[in-house]
């Protein structure tokens, strides 16, 4: 599975406890993640991600282009909501396009442990079913 990893500022801790935590898991699949906390979790996991420029700086929008484009499985987004992000709409297209091309997005460490959890089980199968259907409608 591709999988983008994100996180605000006051949320890039969390996302590297989180991926430490899940380590076990994420080495089996493609991540991506925007260019600061892409940095901060190869250094703290060792996990190979494929960095996009940083969030502010245009990485949210190159994510959003692989969406777009269904290249991604799963968006794994810290968000820190009590901070106003000056690159507000980026974030708010992103989740528009996460919510267009049916592609979960889990913005806390609570709906990302079910997520990561869920793929580990196998239970991300429909995404096949949609993909091929995409497959179907572009011939």
């Amino acid at each position: 599975m591709n999988i983008a990893l994100i996180a605000h500022d006051k949320k890039k801790q969390a996302m590297i406890q989180f991926t430490q935590a899940y380590k076990h898991i994420l080495k089996k699949h493609q991540l991506f993640a925007t260019g600061t906390t892409g940095q901060k979790i190869t250094e703290a996991t060792e996990l190979s991600v494929h960095r996009f420029q940083s969030g502010p700086l245009g990485g949210d929008q190159q994510i959003g282009a692989k969406i777009a484009d269904n290249e991604l499985d799963l968006v794994i987004f810290f968000r820190d909501p009590l901070t106003a992000q000056p690159h507000e709409p980026d974030v708010s297209a992103l989740m528009r396009l996460c919510d267009v091309h049916m592609i979960p997005l889990a913005t806390n460490a609570a709906g990302a442990e079910i997520m990561v959890r869920s793929i580990e089980q196998g239970d991300f199968e429909w995404r096949e079913m949609i993909n091929q259907k995409k497959k179907e409608q572009n011939l």
